[in-house]
C-alpha cells in the first residue's frame, strides 16, 4: 500500500552520498580498464558517473558482448571493494543524519545503481543497515540514471507515494532521475562542484549540519 499522507522518505544515493567513492571508483575503472588493454580519463569518468557500467562501456569503447560487459564489471567492482574495504570513507555528517531521521519517523531506503555486493559492504561496514527499510541496486533495475526506475522503485518498496520522498544525490544524472520521478532531490558536492549541480532543489558540501525539518520542508 501506498502512503500518500503525511509520512517521508528519504532516498539515499550510496556513492558520493554515503560513501566518499569518487577516487577509489576512477581508480578500480582504471586499474581494469588497463588489464584490458583500454584506459580512462577522469574527465570520461566523470561524465558516467551515476549511470550503470553497461551504458558507460558501450559509451567509451562501443558495441562489447554481454559476456565480456559482465567479466569487466565484476572485475571492477572487485577492485573498488578491495580498495575500500579496510576503511570505508563515509561521508561526513552521515551517522548523525540517518540516526536523526530514523529518529523523527523517516522511512529510509538507499537508491544506488550499483551492485548489491558494494551495498552490503557500505552498510554493514558502516553500521547504518538498521536504519534502512528498503536497499535498490543494480539486480533490481534495468534502466540507470537519469531514468527514475531506481527511484520510483525505491519508493515503492517504502510504501511512500514519490512527492513524499527525497532524494539525496551527488550527479547530475541521479537529480535528473529523482525529479523524473517526481522527486525533490538534495545534490552534494562531494563528487563535483556546486556549478555543475544547480537542477538541486538543494544543495551542501556534505551531510553535516542538515536536519529532519529541513529535509521536510522540500516537502
Amino acid at each position: 500500500m501506498v502512503d500518500g499522507g503525511n509520512c517521508c522518505g528519504v532516498i539515499f544515493d550510496m556513492d558520493g552520498v554515503l560513501v566518499e567513492s569518487y577516487r577509489p571508483h576512477f581508480e578500480s575503472w582504471r586499474i581494469t580498464a588497463r588489464e584490458y588493454g583500454k584506459d580512462m580519463t577522469e574527465a570520461q569518468f566523470a561524465r558516467g558517473f551515476g549511470r550503470t557500467s553497461r551504458e558507460i562501456i558501450r559509451d567509451l569503447w562501443g558495441e562489447v558482448p554481454e559476456a565480456k560487459i559482465l567479466e569487466f564489471d565484476r572485475r571492477k567492482e572487485a577492485v573498488y571493494r578491495e580498495l575500500i574495504r579496510e576503511k570505508i570513507p563515509a561521508v561526513p555528517g552521515v551517522f548523525e543524519l540517518v540516526s536523526a531521521l530514523a529518529t523523527d519517523g523517516f522511512k529510509l531506503a538507499v537508491g544506488s545503481s550499483g551492485p548489491i555486493e558494494n551495498v552490503d559492504l557500505v552498510l554493514d561496514g558502516l553500521g547504518l543497515r538498521k536504519y534502512f527499510s528498503a536497499v535498490v541496486s543494480a539486480r533490481d533495475v534495468t534502466k540507470g540514471k537519469p531514468d527514475p526506475e531506481v527511484f520510483l522503485t525505491a519508493a515503492k518498496k517504502l510504501g511512500l507515494a514519490p512527492n513524499r520522498c527525497v532524494v539525496i544525490e551527488d550527479a547530475v544524472p541521479g537529480i535528473q532521475a529523482a525529479h523524473n520521478a517526481g522527486m525533490k532531490v538534495i545534490a552534494l558536492t562531494t563528487s563535483h562542484p556546486k556549478d555543475k549541480l544547480v537542477e538541486a532543489d538543494l544543495i551542501a558540501a556534505d551531510l553535516r549540519g542538515m536536519t529532519a525539518n529541513q529535509i521536510r520542508s522540500l516537502l
